[in-house]
């Protein structure tokens, strides 16, 4: 009876410390990663989604703005081909590529809204306005998501990386998370001219 009190404390014991001493702390983060990649993916998805609609009322517009066009299409074809799943997350160069082509979508994007403005008519139409209005609502979202995405990946690297934690990730076999970085060209402020 007495051994069987002391192997029933010394469960709870060893159940207690197991608990307390962050051995769910990584998959936890982990879980909170993949999620925060999920809603990133989710807005990219939204944003593709949204441009071929903004194309085409351009398109009834600026016929002779062609190459611009042609440019949005490609770069939404390309951000769309490179895709990073929550096993991939780990790996710096696809997220490298990633980044790359929602860049280059961002830049041919801004270059289509910049078109927009030679065309009183497009500025004023309710559907280019009210597209306008969710691509930009959408950048936001994709900025917003990005954050969470970067806290996350932080903390998780964090625990991956300090003690206890580095001593569960060496049991789980967990390595670190690539984030986000910008790239060079974000770097240097756009020059406004009147």
């Amino acid at each position: 009876m007495l051994i069987r009190l002391r192997a029933f404390v010394a469960a709870i014991v060893l159940g207690a410390v197991v608990a307390g001493c962050g051995v769910n702390t990584i998959p936890t983060l982990d879980e909170q990663v993949k999620s925060r990649w999920s809603e990133v993916q989710n807005q990219y998805q939204r944003r593709a989604e949204l441009i071929p609609n903004l194309v085409e009322t351009v398109k009834g517009f600026a016929a002779q703005e062609r190459e611009t066009l042609t440019a949005v299409v490609e770069a939404r074809a390309k951000a769309t081909s490179v895709n990073v799943s929550v096993d991939q997350l780990d790996d710096p160069e696809l997220m490298k590529r990633f980044q790359e082509a929602q860049s280059q979508l961002s830049g041919a994007l801004g270059r289509l809204i910049a078109v927009s403005e030679n065309y009183p008519d497009l500025k004023s139409n309710q559907n280019f306005l009210a597209l306008q209005s969710q691509l930009e609502g959408t950048e936001n979202r994709i900025a917003v998501s990005r954050r969470d995405y970067i806290q996350s990946v932080q903390a998780y690297n964090t625990e991956v990386r300090t003690f206890p934690g580095m001593l569960w990730a060496f049991v789980w076999g967990a390595k670190p998370k690539a984030t986000f970085e910008t790239a060079e060209a974000n770097q240097t402020a756009p020059e406004v001219k009147f």
